[in-house]
């Protein structure tokens, strides 16, 4: 266990780092266009980016903040951490794009990077939970629902289909949950 730790609080660490890119602010820098952080909901993610500049914007922020855990994730697996410890390292990347020390602790909502965590973890409840979302979200329009009502499915979904991860999947669900719940209470009238 104590060689697993010291594998794994390095990677844990490459994983907050690779996290705090805030793929908003890349896209939006790229593109041209305002500063995602000062209109809107203020979040540096998918929905406002969606809402202050279109599809396409929104959609390189949602491949960003998708992808940029993989790679230290891929290395987890690589090396043959169990679970837990797999888990932690996904952990550092949600914290990482939730908690940005570059950005004064002021990052998104984690649920992009949860889902790419989860596609490397868990890819067949992290495409169910996709769906949840893409059914509600889109048809709806309020991705906040979408993604707690995704967030909550997760750890159900995780117990019938990836057993192994599911107390990793819980620890994911509550930062989401305690993301938006800190979201909501300050702009209870954005999505």
């Amino acid at each position: 266990m104590l060689a697993t730790l010291e594998t794994t609080l390095p990677l844990m660490a490459l994983g907050y780092l690779s996290g705090t890119w805030l793929g908003a602010l890349t896209v939006c820098r790229l593109a041209g266009v305002g500063d995602p952080r000062l209109a809107g909901s203020c979040n540096p993610g998918f929905s406002n980016v969606l809402r202050l500049h279109g599809p396409w914007p929104a959609l390189a922020t949602l491949l960003v903040d998708v992808i940029k855990g993989m790679p230290v994730l891929g290395l987890a697996l690589l090396l043959g951490l169990p679970p837990w410890a797999q888990g932690l390292v996904g952990l550092g990347v949600m914290l990482g794009h939730s908690y940005p020390v570059w950005h004064r602790l002021r990052g998104g909502r984690a649920v992009a990077s949860a889902f790419g965590v989860m596609l490397v973890l868990t890819p067949t409840v992290a495409l169910c939970c996709a769906l949840v979302w893409c059914l509600l979200g889109l048809s709806g329009r309020v991705s906040a629902l979408a993604s707690l009502t995704s967030a909550a499915l997760a750890p159900l979904l995780t117990l019938w289909l990836a057993p192994a991860y599911s107390e990793v999947v819980i620890i994911f669900t509550l930062l989401v949950f305690t993301r938006h719940a800190l979201y909501l209470r300050r702009w209870p009238g954005a999505r």
